[in-house]
């Protein structure tokens, strides 16, 4: 097949696929790309954490894990609440909310998974502090299943890939020649450093405005937002990485922004009661 037809017809095809498989995120309205279905993401994490649960040690502070149960609960709440009220398609009705408390107090984390698999570490809760602090951390980490971060970036990759693939056979295979030459993974490296970090780090700005959201309409005091990243800044003792370099924002510039969001989070979104 002559090349030139071969990328107009893989041209036109990524670009259709890309049209049609476009939606918004809840709330912010931002354009996302999601080729990846959401059930096979959500299949697949629920098989993840079936493992992490059978690695992982598993903490015995039950009085801990209720907290985090709660805070769960309020914002499985809260979240429902709101997207009924505003008559908008709830984002986590097909989500299977499970909570665990990992005993590692050397991992400053907490993670959930698309469908609504979460884990806290408990080295987070020596930088969490307080149930504002905790709900700071949670509703972060729920925002980016809420906004469907995983299926985005899964979908990206793939999108990505097929980009770099018609760059690669544009440039005669030179991608392929300096990976060779090299052992490097041009592409890969390509891909991390020029592509992927600046779009992550919008999705962690996303996931702290949501996150902040959440927690507001679950009754917690946002207040407690930039005081978290302050206290996790010290934990890093000055060894954050550049800003460029990674996939997360700087700690000074996300308090930064909290800080610009706090007033009209609080007044647009006040607590929803709950049941």
């Amino acid at each position: 097949m002559d090349r030139r037809y071969f990328l107009q017809v893989l041209g036109c095809g990524c670009l259709s696929l890309g049209i049609s498989s476009c939606s918004t995120v809840p709330i912010t309205d931002r354009k996302q790309l999601k080729l990846i279905p959401e059930s096979k993401l959500n299949a697949q994490a629920a098989q993840i954490y079936e493992k992490v649960k059978e690695k992982e040690k598993l903490s015995d502070d039950i009085n801990k894990l209720n907290e985090i149960k709660e805070i769960g609960k309020r914002m499985e709440y809260s979240i429902s609440e709101y997207f009924d009220r505003s008559n908008i398609e709830d984002p986590t009705v097909e989500f299977d909310w499970e909570y665990i408390l990992i005993d590692n107090k050397k991992v400053k984390n907490a993670w959930c998974m698309p469908g609504g698999k979460i884990a806290v570490y408990t080295g987070m809760l020596e930088v969490t502090k307080n149930t504002n602090g905790l709900a700071a951390v949670m509703g972060h980490e729920i925002a980016h299943a809420v906004a469907k971060h995983s299926v985005e970036r899964a979908s990206r990759n793939v999108a990505t890939n097929v980009v770099l693939q018609v760059t690669d056979i544009l440039s005669g295979g030179k991608l392929s020649t300096v990976n060779r030459t090299t052992g490097m993974n041009t592409v890969g490296l390509l891909t991390q450093m020029g592509i992927l970090n600046p779009f992550n780090r919008k999705q962690e700005s996303e996931a702290d405005y949501l996150g902040l959201i959440f927690s507001s309409l679950s009754g917690y005091d946002v207040r407690e937002a930039p005081k978290l990243w302050e206290r996790m800044k010290e934990s890093h003792k000055g060894k954050e990485p550049p800003e460029f370099m990674s996939t997360h924002p700087s700690s000074d510039n996300r308090i930064k922004k909290l800080n610009a969001w706090m007033n009209e989070i609080i007044i647009e979104y006040p607590p929803i009661k709950q049941a």
